[in-house]
């Protein structure tokens, strides 16, 4: 674990303070090491930093980012940037690259990770990405993009050089602030021109599950979700418009930021969208819910919505609702439906709070999960077999889609029990969704294309990875089972998938490649990873009771001893990640041993975690 540097400690006491709303004190100064640097919130409360720029981001969660005049706003905080460009430190904008987003580090404090996502990278990235939507929308009208965060401690700082990034390009900005990932890709397809929309663009500022101190950005069209061609293009545009920040800039980007920024309250509109949409579901029943008990986890991410405006006009009770409020400091658990902390949390919660149902996103909304009022995990490949249940009850023999980590189990109960066809793709959200609507291009019907990190896109959304939409998938099946009297409580979600086959053990391991060792020198880690799978798949047509997965996208999935295996490379680290599925302990360590034999003699390899799951067979 990265040390926790007392730098960090102070960054969160301020932005604890700050998050509480305990800063009444007109005049209060803040004192931390060398080099001093000022902020004003606009309300009498002045800030005094001695410390990096980036550090001062902490304090500024709820002190407000601008001023209202008749729906305009300017930029409080637009001054305060010059600082950080004149000390502008050299970014290789590539590496910010993550698949299809942005992420990098934001916050200063932890040892070993140097702040690379930067007020002037933000603001570059904003401008590369206003100058990419220019250029593929036309100059013929003012364009607009939206802009909203989650609950990071970053947030508001990068907010404001997006804002100037956006605004430097000539183009207007919508300020959300507080939103989920789904909403910012509905701007740009809703049709209300008193919210100013659809948006041409929009920018979220989230890093999903990943630390406090991280950041990052995801960019949407009404096209959907920019692909990894698009944001590799945005960053190169960066990179040239960072290395051209001069003075003169700075100051206009200043100017132009407070004539062109709108602040609009979206995720009030979104809400009642997904309200609707329940209603829409059950027939138009106003409180469809009534009756049920439903609790949120939003792991203080940006889902703490969800109870008040989306599940309480429904008619639903959600006492017992846990970690609402947005700190992005992230106290409580991870926000994540995969963590096992966190399932634990929501489930604790189901059970003590007597609920019908759980409901848990992570931070920025886009996955999500569920607990039954056995507290009985629905997440990974049960929930990939309920949605499958309700969507192909719908639209039958429609085909679902899956990344390549999916079970063998869920692959007979969506053929054999729902009748529907099982597609097992790559790994990642984007490759997932985009298979999806590839087949549909071809004629191949796909309603609902998901990943086992709970990353859901159906068509009937227009293909977006939407957590609280599928949670909406869920609450109208529970709503309309109990109109037409067979269940009244979340068994009638848990029966739909009672027929899947589970395995008893479930384990990924995580094999590292030593980039230092002599045996990778001078290669990539792709091409000696490359080379494992080769060897691998080479020797395991040698094994009789072994047998090859017929089709297979990803890494080598072999079946064998009642369960099986995928050995493949990771979307973006050094890592191979080797899923085992078995009916047994027993079961999964002749699996693992087989691997093992097969890999053990690449040195740049480090085996440890096989080697450690398989030295549990003798202390078991």
């Amino acid at each position: 674990m990265a040390a926790f540097a007392w730098e960090v400690g102070q960054n969160t006491f301020l932005a604890g303070t700050c998050q509480r709303g305990i800063t009444e004190e007109p005049s209060l100064r803040v004192l931390c090491p060398p080099v001093s640097s000022c902020w004003n919130t606009g309300s009498g409360l002045k800030l005094v930093w001695t410390s990096k720029p980036s550090v001062r981001q902490d304090c500024l969660w709820k002190q407000p980012l601008v001023s209202s005049d008749r729906g305009r706003i300017t930029c409080s905080v637009a001054m305060s940037r010059g600082e950080a460009l004149a000390t502008k430190e050299n970014i290789d904008f590539k590496t910010l690259q993550n698949g299809s987003d942005i992420r990098g580090v934001a916050v200063t404090g932890v040892e070993g990770e140097p702040c690379n996502l930067t007020e002037a990278a933000s603001e570059a990235i904003a401008a590369g990405f206003s100058e990419w939507l220019v250029e593929r929308k036309g100059s013929e009208r003012h364009l607009r993009i939206s802009v909203g965060h989650d609950s990071r401690i970053s947030a508001h700082v990068l907010q404001a050089a997006v804002l100037r990034g956006i605004c430097r390009s000539g183009v207007d900005a919508i300020l959300y602030g507080l939103a989920s990932t789904p909403a910012m890709f509905n701007s740009t397809i809703t049709r209300r021109e008193d919210i100013f929309c659809p948006v041409d663009g929009a920018i979220m500022i989230t890093a999903s599950h990943l630390p406090y101190n991280r950041n990052g950005f995801k960019f949407f069209t009404s096209d959907g979700g920019l692909g990894k061609g698009d944001i590799s293009d945005i960053l190169t545009r960066a990179a040239q418009i960072y290395s051209h920040f001069t003075e003169d800039e700075k100051r206009s980007s200043t100017q132009a930021t407070g004539n062109v920024v709108q602040e609009v309250n979206y995720m009030g509109h979104y809400a009642s969208d997904l309200v609707e949409a329940v209603r829409r579901g059950v027939g138009g029943k106003e409180h469809p819910l009534e009756g049920f008990h439903i609790i949120v986890d939003a792991g203080n991410g940006a889902g703490g919505f969800f109870p008040e405006t989306v599940l309480a006009p429904l008619g639903a009770t959600t006492v017992g609702s846990q970690f609402l409020e947005p700190d992005g400091m992230f106290p409580n658990h991870i926000a994540n439906p995969e963590d096992k902390e966190a399932m634990v949390a929501i489930t604790k919660a189901v059970l003590e709070s007597k609920a019908d149902l759980g409901i848990i996103f992570d931070t920025d909304v886009d996955r999500a999960a569920a607990v039954d009022s056995g507290g009985h995990e629905i997440n990974r490949n049960r929930l990939i077999a309920l949605l499958s249940a309700i969507v192909l009850a719908e639209h039958p023999g429609t085909t679902i889609v899956t990344d390549s980590v999916t079970s063998d189990g869920l692959t007979a109960f969506i053929e054999n029990k729902l009748g529907g066809k099982h597609h097992r793709f790559k790994r990642g959200y984007k490759n997932v969704i985009d298979e999806g609507i590839c087949l549909n291009s071809i004629g191949q019907e796909c309603h609902l294309a998901i990943e086992t990190s709970g990353h859901g896109a159906l068509k009937e959304n227009h293909w977006l990875d939407d957590g609280a939409y599928l949670m909406v998938k869920l609450l109208v099946k529970l709503a309309a089972a109990k109109a037409a009297g067979e269940r009244s409580d979340s068994n009638a979600l848990t029966d739909l998938i009672k027929e899947l086959e589970e395995a008893e053990v479930s384990v990924e391991l995580r094999l590292k490649f030593d980039l230092n060792h002599p045996g990778i020198s001078g290669r990539s880690f792709r091409e000696y990873g490359e080379d494992v799978l080769r060897h691998l798949e080479s020797v395991s047509k040698e094994v009789p009771y072994l047998t090859k997965a017929p089709v297979n996208y990803e890494g080598v999935r072999i079946s064998g001893f009642g369960g099986w295996f995928l050995l493949r490379l990771s979307l973006h680290d050094p890592v191979l990640p080797l899923n085992i599925e078995a009916p047994s302990h027993e079961a999964a360590i002749k699996i693992a041993s087989e691997v093992f034999s097969a890999v053990k003699d690449f040195a740049a390899l480090d085996i440890s975690s096989l080697k450690k799951f398989l030295a549990s067979a003798k202390s078991s």
